[in-house]
């Protein structure tokens, strides 16, 4: 088995995204103190008592920058072909771990790491073992990739 990158569908645009990412959470960390793991910050919105004004602008933030984007070049065609039952049952197991691993990808991998955080590593480890593994078993195993 082999990893290969379409360096054909890299784009500059990818670069900027990540660094402004980056950016995004530099600022939040020191300007704050918070971490910007999207699990958390979404979960805070479901409990109206403690949602913060920097939380409603994140969230914000995710759903109008595509929009900025249009402005300058056409959006990538997306094609989900799985089915509902799938892809429902997919988001609850996410929205589990999430919450078993007390955080997201993004809480740990790029916040929790980057204060070099051992469990942040753990957990990163673990999302990334797992997800191998979850498409090797649905890929190779069950045939539904």
């Amino acid at each position: 088995m082999s990893i290969q990158v379409d360096w054909q569908a890299f784009t500059p645009i990818s670069l900027v995204g990540g660094l402004m990412l980056g950016v995004a959470t530099v600022i939040l960390l020191l300007g704050i103190g918070r971490i910007a793991g999207i699990s958390g910050i979404a979960s805070s919105l479901l409990k109206p008592k403690r949602v913060e004004p920097w939380q409603v602008l994140f969230i914000l933030g995710l759903i109008v920058s595509p929009l900025l984007y249009k402005l300058v070049a056409p959006l990538p065609i997306m094609e989900v072909t799985s089915s509902l039952p799938l892809l429902i049952g997919a988001g609850l197991l996410v929205g589990f771990g999430t919450r078993l691993g007390s955080g997201c990808t993004s809480g740990h991998g790029i916040c929790g790491n980057a204060r070099f955080s051992p469990r942040s590593l753990a957990a990163t480890v673990t999302f990334m073992l797992f997800g191998i593994l979850t498409v090797y078993i649905g890929r190779h195993v069950l045939g539904l990739i």
